[in-house]
């Protein structure tokens, strides 16, 4: 059984304090401050301890002593991350700079009319995307599959100090007719951007080997992609040091009606970009369901 609980770390004071440090101090006088947070999680989150662990030394075959660095690591890095995210929402994207691998592959899936499905994961920093994409005059309407669980105090605090964003967000409901809405954004020829590394309990999933392990997945974006006839691509935001971003597209081949080849591919694609890095892993529950 798997253990997301679908909402994510963090409280609200620790939001509050690192957006004070990034209006008053700026953003890498913030990144200070998670020398501490990053060293509280690892004395005191035991259970995300665990799981981390079990993910960098038998998944990614890490020593003791690196899968124990890295614990820290991996809590520092989704610090600078969270960081992030909240300074380009607030308006300091020029603080940021970037490289775009792989525009190429969107234009052209654009170009065919039929709109488009992006599926990402919870690694790097997917969710500061559209902020890239308005610089590379990329002028589409991106929609956005989520569940809406992690509407919280954090999630209202966060929108009252951000700029607006242009991303729409389609709301998964019990009666499938969200089935409806990414339909029509399709006609549109809009992107549907799902996650496909997590699920819930009592969900249709579908088995995959992520890092040669084996894991579960959510049925529904490979389902969905592999079923509508329209081009498919897997899309990655990776932090790299000093403000910088890397943007990952690469086109995914899809096969009518064949979810578990689209999630396979998936899966090749996800241990590649981990193997680069192994730190901007962000699914802090049980996700091998190990023992």
């Amino acid at each position: 059984m798997t253990q997301w609980s679908g909402k994510s770390k963090g409280n609200l004071l620790g939001y509050k304090i690192f957006v004070y440090c990034i209006k008053n101090l700026g953003i890498k006088a913030a990144y200070t401050v998670l020398v501490f947070v990053a060293f509280y999680y690892l004395l005191f989150s035991w259970k995300s301890n665990k799981t981390q662990f079990d993910y960098f030394k038998n998944k990614q075959g890490f020593s003791l002593l690196k899968s124990i660095v890295s614990l820290y690591k991996s809590y520092f890095t989704f610090g600078q991350v969270l960081i992030d995210k909240t300074a380009i929402s607030a308006g300091l994207r020029d603080k940021f700079t970037y490289d775009f691998d792989g525009i190429e592959i969107l234009k052209d899936l654009l170009a065919q009319k039929k709109g488009g499905i992006l599926i990402s994961a919870h690694v790097g920093n997917f969710e500061v995307a559209e902020h890239f994409f308005a610089d590379i005059d990329f002028d589409c309407q991106i929609n956005l599959v989520t569940t809406d669980l992690e509407h919280s105090i954090i999630k209202e605090y966060l929108e009252s100090i951000s700029q607006k964003s242009t991303i729409k967000f389609i709301f998964v409901k019990e009666d499938m007719s969200h089935i409806f809405d990414i339909n029509s954004a399709l006609a549109n020829n809009e992107l549907i951007c799902f996650t496909g590394d997590r699920y819930f309990d009592g969900s249709k999933v579908l088995e995959g080997k992520l890092l040669d392990h084996t894991a579960k997945f959510p049925a529904g974006p490979f389902l969905i992609a592999s079923r509508l006839k329209v081009p498919v691509a897997f899309v990655y935001v990776m932090k790299e040091p000093n403000l910088h971003y890397h943007l990952y597209t690469r086109e995914a081949k899809v096969k009518h009606r064949d979810a578990q080849a689209l999630l396979n591919e998936y899966c090749e694609s996800v241990t590649t970009i981990l193997k680069k890095y192994p730190y901007q892993w962000f699914n802090y529950f049980n996700f091998w369901e190990s023992k």
